[in-house]
């Protein structure tokens, strides 16, 4: 094989190991509560009911004092806490099973869930 042959086709091997990488990204998902009484999950901009699984980045805006976002599922119990406002970034893995979300101390009114298959 030629030099540039063996250049090329490691060129291309390159360029496909950086699009299945690219493609690998985990997919971005935003929670919101507060600050009024609304906690919400959503994934472009659209409510989630059902996720595949595999791993997500999850972006929690905490926008009041008196909430938290506490998220529950199989292997997951992540939350904010009382009392914090602003941004936590999680990146978990979502195995099949029924996902919850609520805010803790008004869990009554502020709740919410999704199944991942």
């Amino acid at each position: 094989m030629s030099r540039t042959r063996l250049a090329l086709v490691a060129a291309l091997a390159a360029a496909l190991v950086v699009v299945a990488t690219a493609s690998a990204a985990p997919t971005k998902l935003t929670g919101t509560v507060g600050p009024g009484f609304t906690i919400t999950l959503k994934k472009g901009g659209k409510k989630v009911t059902t996720l595949k699984a595999g791993t997500y980045v999850f972006t929690i805006q905490d926008k009041s004092s008196i909430h938290n976002f506490h998220l529950t599922g199989p292997g997951v119990n992540k939350k904010t806490s009382v009392g914090f406002t602003g941004t936590k970034t999680w990146t978990l893995t979502l195995k099949k099973g029924i996902y919850k979300y609520v805010c803790d101390p008004h869990a009554t009114i502020m709740h919410g869930s999704f199944k991942v298959t």
